[in-house]
């Protein structure tokens, strides 16, 4: 049977009130007092109702993050970034992966809102903000993480994909590689949008590069590999002689099938770039060459944004966009 707070305060011999002085405003309480009240907390067990607490003030210390694929190191970063600074702001983030599925990604924003959550960071699938309006405007904050909200109601933090785009398609076509294969998908997802318009742009500024668009349905390592096996059945005339990825793991994936399979040399036959710069990018088979996000920046921004909301409901959206950084390597000739 649970322990109450009754109970509580009649083995540490203070009122009932002064026990929730302790755990909700303890600086109200005498220090030997607190220690007395933690000590017969630690000695009968007792774990307090937050989700009682939480009806009683309206929001709880928890924020909800919904990112498109936890499974990249990239969100993973921003995951991990986003924790330790809510942790310095006495919150906890509760993570939650939409596998770029508008349904799953409901079913999170209908189960944090359920939460009464502090607050929403959220990666969304595609550009219908509608649910995370009717969120924001009952009284949960949002903030968009890796998208820019300008001309939405929400603050954001994200970066700039239209030159990171651009960064990588110089760089291919300024080593001469001239028929460049973009890899990606899918294109309801705002960033991958972003970085072929960027990809497509820069490519007319050197003549005689072309950008191909190759789609995929994931954006993991094995839908990579499928697409490098069948560009080694393209005879090398036709062939591209650069690729550019929209994430890391798709560019690992392509590195992987083609060397392994000796059926293309890295970077003489075909360079490759991906995005992101995740741990992995530098110690590939080839080291790769991407075009960097700063995630634990990211991370730390939209919490602090997300705070910033809570403390002032009326203050107007923020928008920050970080400019990315494109990383040499091996994988186009660089050093590493």
């Amino acid at each position: 049977m649970a322990v109450s707070v009754r109970e509580v305060a009649a083995a540490a011999s203070v009122s009932v009130g002064t026990v929730s002085n302790v755990l909700n405003n303890p600086d109200r309480v005498a220090p030997a007092t607190v220690e007395r009240v933690h000590e017969a907390i630690r000695r009968l067990g007792f774990v307090r109702n937050d989700a009682a607490r939480q009806l009683r003030a309206g929001r709880s210390r928890c924020i909800g993050l919904a990112v498109l694929d936890v499974g990249n190191p990239f969100f993973t970063d921003i995951a991990r970034a986003a924790e330790e600074h809510a942790a310095e702001n006495q919150l906890t983030v509760l993570l939650g992966t939409t596998d770029e599925s508008l349904e799953r990604e409901r079913l999170y924003l209908d189960t944090f809102d359920e939460l009464r959550v502090y607050g929403m960071l959220v990666s969304p699938v595609g550009d219908d903000l509608t649910r995370l309006e009717q969120m924001q405007a009952r009284g949960t904050p949002v903030v968009l993480v890796d998208r820019n909200g300008e001309g939405t109601p929400f603050s954001s933090v994200a970066v700039d994909d239209v030159a990171g785009g651009e960064m990588a398609v110089h760089h291919l076509a300024e080593i001469g590689r001239r028929r460049i294969a973009f890899i990606g998908g899918p294109p309801t997802l705002r960033q991958i949008r972003d970085r072929l318009d960027g990809a497509r742009g820069a490519a007319t500024a050197h003549a005689g590069v072309t950008v191909e668009v190759i789609e995929t349905a994931e954006t993991d390592v094995a839908s990579g590999r499928a697409v490098a096996e069948r560009i080694a059945g393209i005879p090398v005339g036709r062939r591209p002689d650069a690729v550019f990825c929209a994430n890391d793991l798709l560019a690992l994936g392509v590195v992987q099938e083609l060397v392994l399979r000796s059926a293309a040399a890295v970077p003489q036959d075909i360079a490759v770039v991906g995005y992101d710069d995740i741990s992995f990018a530098a110690s590939a088979v080839v080291p790769l060459t991407s075009v960097r996000q700063p995630s634990a920046m990211i991370g730390a921004a939209a919490v602090d944004l997300l705070t910033d909301a809570v403390d002032d409901p009326g203050r107007e959206p923020e928008h920050l966009c970080f400019q990315p950084v494109l990383v040499p390597r091996a994988s186009t000739g660089g050093v590493g």
